[in-house]
């Protein structure tokens, strides 16, 4: 009887002993845009025969106020170089660990079902008259990444004035995606793999590197994180051929 009873003492011990570090998955914070290929290189990663990974995404800025405040990532990836800087400049990222991963583009878009072919936005009124009564759809244009490179190429084309009071602002790229998608805007202002990989939206444009900043996703290893020899391991795998070759299908270019 007592052997019976130590058995399931221990049974109960193990059910509740808390994980040890290598069962715990890896926490990876990426900027949303990253949804689908990410979530791709993730799978190959465990496949491969690595551990469970975990990716929360949002807007870079949301993520990066999240490990600020204490969230546990091992890991993380973000949509533009200052919110990364934020987090170095606070010793919350391992400067060591950090890399440029891959490289977009920003594209205007509309919905599928749009009767518009292509837009110039250089062209003097060709934006506007496109949107005619409607709004325009961004991410938040002061803090998030895409919607700071929409304002910058607005700004640079001289049509930010025009458009500033006929946005529709998200709370990250997908949010502005979703509006165009939807019809409730006719155009938006996204990235090019945003768009691509969204059916119910077309790309009119896509505007030059010389009207917003480089768009480049850093990717780092967080001082807190749990298990820094996995983090390691897995920047590391983000830089192979297996990835890259996923990052480039999704439309994505390379970091280097």
């Amino acid at each position: 009887m007592r052997r019976v009873r130590l058995i399931a003492c221990l049974l109960v011990f193990l059910c509740c002993a808390p994980a040890s570090a290598a069962e715990r998955p890896l926490t990876v914070f990426a900027a949303a845009s990253l949804r689908e290929s990410l979530d791709a290189v993730a799978q190959a990663w465990e496949v491969d025969g690595h551990g469970k990974i975990v990716v929360s995404y949002a807007a870079s800025s949301a993520l990066a106020k999240q490990v600020e405040q204490g969230a546990p990532a091992d890991v993380f990836v973000s949509a533009d170089v200052e919110w990364m800087d934020y987090l170095q400049d606070r010793k919350l990222i391992e400067p060591a660990s950090r890399f440029v991963l891959v490289r977009n583009a920003l594209v205007l878009i509309a919905p599928a079902t749009s009767t518009l072919k292509s837009l110039d936005p250089s062209k003097h009124g060709a934006l506007l008259a496109a949107l005619d009564s409607g709004r325009l759809a961004v991410a938040e244009t002061t803090s998030v990444p895409v919607g700071k490179y929409a304002r910058q190429s607005l700004e640079k084309l001289g049509l930010w004035n025009a458009v500033a009071m006929r946005l529709a602002q998200g709370e990250n790229v997908r949010a502005a995606l979703e509006f165009v998608a939807r019809g409730d805007t006719p155009l938006g202002i996204v990235y090019l793999t945003d768009a691509r990989a969204e059916p119910r939206v077309k790309i009119l444009a896509t505007f030059t590197d010389t009207t917003h900043a480089s768009i480049v996703y850093p990717a780092a290893r967080t001082t807190g994180a749990t298990d820094p020899k996995a983090a390691a391991a897995f920047l590391e795998f983000l830089r192979g051929k297996q990835a890259v070759a996923i990052f480039r299908r999704a439309g994505f270019t390379d970091g280097r």
